[in-house]
């Protein structure tokens, strides 16, 4: 029989991962003898990165089942300190250089010129 702690305690990059990228954990729990994990992120990039840290966990990760989902359609995306229109593109796009997409939305004229609390929408990829 598989043990939730010690699974837990394998995959937690991967909860990190989905923490960092501002995932909504549904569910972690067992399934059978595997680690059950679901949860919906912010886009395709983000499923990327998540992936990505499975992976690195275990190339086969024979031992977890996953739901892991991207947010279809627009989004609302409120600014935070620290944050540019780049940035933001590349946690929802994967590129960077998809910045204009989002100012173009939000009729921002200067991209270097938004701030913090400010609500943007995030076009879909």
């Amino acid at each position: 029989m598989a043990d939730l702690n010690q699974l837990k305690q394998k995959y937690q990059p991967v909860l990190d991962a989905l923490h960092k990228e501002g995932g909504n954990v549904e569910a972690v729990d067992l399934q059978g003898d595997k680690l059950h994990i679901k949860a919906t992120v912010d886009s395709e990039a983000s499923k990327n990165r998540i992936w990505d840290a499975i992976k690195g966990v275990d190339p086969t990760f024979a031992d977890l089942q996953h739901e892991i989902t991207a947010r279809q359609g627009d989004q609302i995306y409120v600014v935070k300190a620290g944050d540019s229109l780049s940035k933001i593109s590349k946690h929802f796009y994967g590129d960077a250089n998809q910045y204009q997409k989002i100012a173009k939305a939000n009729n921002i004229p200067d991209p270097d010129k938004i701030k913090i609390g400010q609500q943007i929408t995030i076009p879909a990829a």
